[in-house]
C-alpha cells in the first residue's frame, strides 16, 4: 500500500500539535504500534518546532510544509521551511547545541529525531531554508485500522 499527503500551515507554535495529529491520522491505516506512533509524532514535533523557532523566528506570516508518505511499512516524513537555514549542520546536530540559548531550549531536537527514526537527512542553505527528511520502518503487522 502507498499513500502521500502534504500540509502547509502558518509558523505558529500551536500548529506543532496539529502536525502531530495529522501525521498520526495519516498513518492510522498502517496500524503502527503505540511506540512507533509515539516515536514518529515526537520526531515530527521536534522538526516542526525547529522550523518555527529557528527557521522563522516564530513569524506567523511564514509557512511550514509537512509531507508524509508511506510505501508498504516504510514511512517518510519531510518538514520544510524557507527560512534562515542552518550555517553548520554538523554543529547543529551535536547534542545540547542551540543557536538560540535565550529561548532556554535543550539543543536536543536533532538527537531526538535521530533516536526515534531509522534515518535522518538534513539539507539546508543560508537564507533559503531547511529540509528535514525522516524515515521509519514499521514492524510487520496486519494492515488495516485496529478495532
Amino acid at each position: 500500500m502507498k499513500n502521500n499527503m502534504k500540509l502547509i500551515f502558518d509558523a505558529r507554535g500551536e500548529n506543532e500539535a496539529l502536525s502531530r495529529m495529522v501525521t498520526a491520522a495519516f498513518l492510522a491505516p498502517l496500524n503502527p504500534t503505540v511506540e512507533e506512533l509515539t516515536d514518529i509524532k515526537t520526531a515530527v514535533s521536534e522538526a516542526v518546532t525547529n522550523a518555527i523557532l529557528h527557521g522563522y523566528d516564530s513569524d506567523p506570516a511564514k509557512q511550514v510544509e509537512l509531507s508524509c508518505q508511506f510505501s508498504d511499512r516504510t514511512v517518510t516524513v519531510t518538514v520544510r521551511d524557507r527560512g534562515h537555514g542552518i550555517e553548520d549542520i554538523a554543529l547543529a546536530m551535536e547534542p545540547f547545541y542551540t543557536s538560540r540559548p535565550e529561548l532556554e531550549r535543550s539543543g536536543m531536537g536533532f538527537t531526538v529525531m535521530q533516536t526515534f527514526m531509522d534515518e535522518l537527512e538534513v539539507h539546508s542553505a543560508r537564507e533559503e531554508g531547511t529540509v528535514v527528511r525522516m524515515t521509519k520502518r514499521l514492524s510487520p503487522r496486519d494492515e488495516g485500522v485496529a478495532p
